[in-house]
């Protein structure tokens, strides 16, 4: 049955599957991702103290409050994404307002190591005038055990 519309020497059906469209839609979200990856780590800039010491057991799946010094001695706090300066008169104020919407939050500070020491312990203070009771200090651990 040779019509003329009809070939002997017609192609067959592939029986495999053509990759590269998916290896140029893989290298663009590489790309994408590359770029946006350094965009998403925001915060604080700070150089914690290094020390040895077990992490906290995550009480819940609450997000915690970070309050941050950094080396110029400014006072951030951070709930999730949102970060605000606030001056240390401010910070027993908004830490009660966060409190007292979501109770048993825990509270955490983050201390710049070139911070002078009466500096954490004035913000600490402030924090026990709010009302929390228990404190948490964020640190690295040293290189080599990390």
């Amino acid at each position: 049955m040779h019509g003329p519309f009809n070939r002997g020497g017609g192609r067959k059906p592939m029986g495999e599957i053509n990759v590269v469209p998916f290896i140029d839609v893989m290298l663009v979200l590489l790309v994408i991702f590359m770029i946006t990856a350094p965009m998403l780590t925001q915060g604080v800039q700070v150089e914690l103290p290094q020390v040895s010491s077990e992490p906290i057991e995550d009480v819940e799946d609450n997000e915690p409050i970070i309050v941050s010094v950094d080396r110029e001695g400014q006072y951030f706090i951070s709930l999730g994404d949102d970060q605000t300066p606030v001056s240390l008169n401010d910070i027993a104020d908004r830490v009660i307002i966060i409190l007292e919407r979501r109770p048993g939050t825990p509270v955490m500070v983050r201390g710049d190591r070139n911070v002078p020491y009466g500096q954490v312990v004035n913000l600490m203070g402030t924090l026990q005038i709010a009302g929390v009771g228990n404190v948490g200090l964020i640190s690295e651990p040293p290189p080599g055990e990390g």
